[in-house]
């Protein structure tokens, strides 16, 4: 893979970071997991605190207004994760076939907004079903125009598509590369604290709801 120091980015420089076969990849992508369930239980807040304002469509009850900032929000890493194995791989691909980088950006973050749609449509299915008065426990996007079931809203899903693009384009790459500027040692000792601090975090959260 091409290093991110170049004054000037070229195809090369975008390509080489779907390394399946190898460890470096999957340590990437294990630490992109852990960071992503925090992380965007960060971003969710301002976010529904957001939409709440302009459209009223965050419950009362949504567990983001009282969990605990480390409190991790799995769809997040689990997000990240779907987006890595199946958008960067396309990115890539597309980045060899246009004739520019922009137009392979502009096609990877078609499909990322797509993949979003899915993702949000079919998480809605699984925990946001309407009790027996037609109440959704968590967000209601029916009366949204764009919306899809009610569950998924293309609005939502563009931004996420947005994110996701931001991911793999430049978060992604970025940690490939800080822990290939690493020596192996290194960047295995600071996979494992990286594991550790996610671990206390989980164990922190899940202690002070059991104990709440």
């Amino acid at each position: 893979m091409a290093r991110r120091c170049h004054q000037r980015i070229t195809k090369s420089d975008e390509v080489g970071y779907f390394a399946p076969h190898a460890w470096p990849f999957w340590r990437a992508l294990i630490v992109c997991f852990c960071a992503g369930t925090i992380v965007g239980h960060w971003l969710e807040i301002p976010y529904c605190l957001f939409m709440d304002r302009c459209f009223g469509i965050v419950s009362e009850g949504y567990p983001v207004w009282t969990d605990p900032w480390y409190h991790p929000y799995w769809i997040y890493g689990v997000g990240a994760v779907v987006m890595t194995l199946v958008i960067e791989p396309l990115k890539e691909r597309f980045v060899m076939r246009r004739r520019t980088l922009v137009g392979a950006l502009l096609e990877s973050f078609a499909f990322a907004v797509a993949l979003s749609l899915v993702l949000e449509l079919g998480i809605g299915l699984l925990v946001n079903q309407p009790d027996a008065s037609g109440t959704y426990p968590y967000w209601d996007n029916s009366q949204l125009p764009f919306n899809v079931l009610g569950q998924a809203w293309l609005v939502n899903d563009v931004l996420i598509g947005l994110v996701a693009i931001i991911y793999v384009w430049v978060v992604f790459p970025l940690v490939c590369e800080g822990f290939a500027r690493l020596r192996s040692p290194v960047a295995n000792a600071l996979f494992a604290l990286v594991i550790a601090a996610f671990a206390a975090c989980c164990t922190a959260s899940y202690l002070q709801l059991w104990l709440s």
